[in-house]
């Protein structure tokens, strides 16, 4: 059986991210791979963590969890609770050696879920304040591309869910999200090199 490929930039996180079927292309030539799955919590990421990250011992991992346990249940759970699942999960990024870089993907304000935009407004506050306080973190907010001049959903970008997301959004995705991975990627290249 042929051994996963290390060292790379690991995409983890659930459905948003298992749809992005073309990511590997889309990120090249930077060495991406898409571990991502359906219908996973920020405790399942936790679960599989030795599953799924530990094998491919990533020079980066991108990181998309958190809207689903946001729309688990009638009650939405409080957003502090999911945001510490997410702390726990960089924990254990931060005691891997060499330890990866990590980037959080912000929860998008999908149509499906407007009642609980307050709830991923507060989780993505969370987890910007935490990246930005945190070496070797970074979080990047992919919402501004999913609205229009007038701040409501772009519904093209949208599947009939109202939740999963069209391939141009993908694009929009990619223009926001691969810079800041290159020039993480360069950096981490550098520091490297230099140690060597």
């Amino acid at each position: 059986m042929k051994q996963p490929t290390s060292g790379g930039i690991l995409f983890v996180g659930s459905s948003i991210f298992r749809q992005w079927t073309n990511v590997v292309e889309m990120m090249a030539p930077l060495p991406a791979l898409n571990r991502a799955f359906g219908g996973s919590q920020t405790s399942d990421q936790l679960a599989r963590f030795d599953q799924v990250v530990l094998p491919y011992q990533p020079k980066i991992i991108v990181y998309y969890c958190g809207s689903n346990d946001l729309k688990a249940g009638d009650t939405p759970e409080d957003p502090a609770a999911i945001f510490a699942r997410f702390h726990s999960f960089s924990i254990r990024v931060r005691q891997m050696y060499p330890t990866p870089h990590l980037v959080f993907i912000s929860s998008t304000r999908s149509p499906d879920r407007v009642l609980r935009w307050t709830q991923v407004d507060h989780y993505n506050a969370l987890a910007r304040a935490y990246c930005a306080a945190t070496v070797g973190h970074t979080f990047i907010d992919v919402n501004p591309a999913l609205v229009d001049a007038a701040g409501s959903p772009r519904v093209e970008l949208y599947k009939t869910d109202r939740l999963h997301f069209n391939p141009p959004a993908y694009l929009a995705f990619t223009d926001l999200i691969k810079p800041v991975l290159e020039r993480i990627w360069r950096e981490s290249s550098t520091a490297e090199s230099s140690r060597n």
